[in-house]
């Protein structure tokens, strides 16, 4: 079996602006209920999760304007994730919560008693994805001028998780006592100042927030650069993944594997779900149709490709022409999204034909359910990994067509499972 998850692209936001089958106005998805509408869906389909991605931004990298994010809303506005997760919560039972945290704009402290409360909260549900964001614009709005360099951020979010982790493990397992005949809540020689003193960061603790039913958040990283991947391999319990291909996905897998040994963690203790986008519909016929329906569509809409690139490179690509051979000191430049820009930078000279490569799918589905489904399995039972992340655009659709359509069709193959463990998402995670 392999897990499944759906990692909402927009964030809290305004979802598949101009898209048909949206099936809610524009205001409609700055309130829980089709958020909490799509969970219940996800959760009967027996989803792992859904993770809800985050920025703090407004583009303005392409033409050095705002102008095109804003008139097509693509990825603004966005809310921030973490109060509709206890909302979300409250709605359903089994299916684990993920919300997307910044580590270089939110203190140590500030976040382990976030994540402890969710925990609360969500009975044990929650999960955050720590991001080292990448544009120089979401630092600005935090006081600096420049971000940090690539690198650097994954230092210092490797230490800022270090402080997050002793403040969760400053209170000890049987450190809440709770008698009320000796009126005693908590005891006190079982709770710890941390006084810890880094290179960026200090913090004295102990945390004031009681820790959650899993005390440490189930932690989710997209490692995808030799730093994110050193990250992700000491702390992550899910690494979201874009490799494009049977083989580039084999053999992620297997770096990632080496790595957790490397850092002294069972080899299964990351799951590795890969990114994809399946195209359903009742037959193979008509889903081949759509997706070339769909092709022709996204090459008319070069411009949100480019607009894309500007964002993750922190490179304005509206400065090149689009049939000239891009300069070749690119990548070197580039210090937002360095693998994902890497890959797209290797499919081609100039800028039209980078147009026409889409990153985020590590391998095409096209078909009907039990087609796509079959291709899923044999997919995952050659690359040895642990699951899919579902991206397509959110509709009333698309979210149907997965988890009432694709989710049966996994799961008459045995591919998936059937009903929740008892217990934490964390322990759910694990449970295969």
């Amino acid at each position: 079996m392999f897990h499944m998850g759906w990692f909402l692209k927009q964030g809290f936001g305004v979802q598949g602006w101009g898209a048909p089958w949206s099936g809610v106005t524009h205001m409609e998805w700055m309130q829980p209920d089709p958020y909490i509408d799509m969970a219940k869906q996800l959760e009967r389909a027996s989803f792992d999760y859904m993770m809800i991605e985050d920025s703090l931004l407004v583009h303005d990298t392409y033409k050095g304007s705002a102008e095109f994010p804003l008139r097509r809303a693509y990825s603004v506005p966005k809310s921030d994730p973490m109060p509709l997760i206890p909302l979300i919560a409250h709605a359903t039972q089994n299916i684990g919560i993920i919300g997307t945290i910044a580590t270089p704009f939110i203190p140590p402290f500030s976040a382990a008693r976030l994540g402890a409360t969710l925990d609360h909260l969500t009975k044990g549900r929650v999960g955050l994805n720590l991001v080292t964001a990448s544009s120089h614009r979401s630092a600005q709005n935090y006081g600096l001028e420049k971000h940090y360099e690539h690198d650097e951020r994954y230092r210092m979010a490797d230490e800022w998780m270090e402080v997050v982790e002793a403040l969760w493990n400053s209170w000890e397992p049987d450190a809440i006592v709770a008698d009320p005949e000796t009126g005693v809540y908590a005891d006190h020689t079982k709770v710890h100042t941390i006084d810890f003193v880094g290179k960026y960061y200090k913090c004295r603790g102990p945390l004031n927030t009681a820790p959650g039913p899993q005390r440490k958040p189930v932690i989710c990283q997209a490692g995808g650069s030799p730093a994110g991947m050193a990250f992700a391999t000491k702390y992550a319990d899910t690494i979201v993944a874009s490799k494009l291909g049977i083989e580039a996905m084999k053999g992620y897998r297997a770096e990632i594997t080496e790595r957790l040994v490397r850092n002294q963690r069972p080899a299964d203790s990351a799951k590795v779900l890969f990114l994809i986008a399946p195209i359903l519909a009742e037959t193979d016929e008509e889903a081949f149709d759509r997706r070339d329906r769909q092709r022709k569509k996204e090459a008319e809409d070069w411009e949100a490709r480019v607009e894309r690139m500007s964002y993750m490179s922190g490179i304005d690509f509206g400065q090149f022409e689009l049939d000239e051979p891009l300069p070749d000191d690119l990548l070197p430049k580039i210090n937002g999204h360095q693998s994902g820009m890497k890959e797209i930078l290797s499919k081609g000279a100039t800028l039209r034909e980078l147009t026409k490569f889409t990153p985020v799918e590590s391998i095409e589905l096209v078909g009907s359910p039990d087609t796509v489904a079959a291709k899923m399995g044999e997919a995952m039972e050659e690359i040895g990994g642990d699951g899919f992340l579902i991206t397509n655009t959110i509709t009333r659709r698309t979210v149907a067509e997965i988890a009432e359509g694709l989710a049966p069709a996994l799961k008459q193959r045995g591919l998936t499972r059937k009903a929740y463990e008892p217990g934490t998402f964390r322990e759910n995670l694990l449970a295969f």
